[in-house]
């Protein structure tokens, strides 16, 4: 796995204070991405274990409530499998920090996927330029949707339907 940037003390890509993972590869290349750099999988940095200590050593920190992954799409085949040790780890070291991961895909193509089971909120769907609103909470066009992963996978896994985490206000 590649990635371009670990981003500290964020508040806009998830609840509370936050570490950030913007991995490389994206298939969805959503026009007016505001990402278009981390669309090739080969492309920043190699994820390696400095890369991974930089995080840990974030998640260490008290007032840090979490990761967020993104990119690029941190489900794109380049990153999968890394993506789902890497969270697996976090939440072994971690119980109490919450993941957060934005994909360009949806619930309902992904929602069987095994990290799926260590993702805390996911923010889906692509980007839709004619659907851009600004005053969304954690997301960027109406299209996309915040759900609360573990609610959807317990309460609603018999229909398949995602729990909304947040209503925007």
């Amino acid at each position: 796995m590649r990635y371009h940037n670990i981003t500290k003390d964020d508040m806009l890509n998830g609840d509370g204070l936050r570490v950030v993972l913007w991995v490389a590869g994206c298939s969805h290349c959503c026009k007016e991405c505001q990402n278009p750099m981390t669309w090739d999988p080969d492309g920043g940095l190699l994820f390696d274990d400095k890369a991974k200590a930089e995080i840990f050593a974030e998640l260490d920190k008290d007032y840090i409530s979490g990761i967020t992954l993104s990119g690029g799409d941190p489900l794109h085949s380049a990153n999968r499998m890394d993506i789902r040790n890497l969270v697996t780890e976090i939440k072994e070291n971690y119980p109490d920090k919450t993941v957060w991961m934005y994909t360009g895909d949806v619930w309902e193509n992904i929602k069987h996927y095994p990290v799926m089971k260590y993702v805390d909120v996911l923010v889906d769907g692509e980007f839709e330029i004619a659907k851009r609103d600004v005053k969304l909470r954690w997301k960027g066009s109406s299209n996309q949707r915040v759900i609360d992963v573990q609610k959807s996978l317990t309460e609603n896994a018999c229909l398949g339907e995602p729990v909304i985490f947040c209503e925007e206000k």
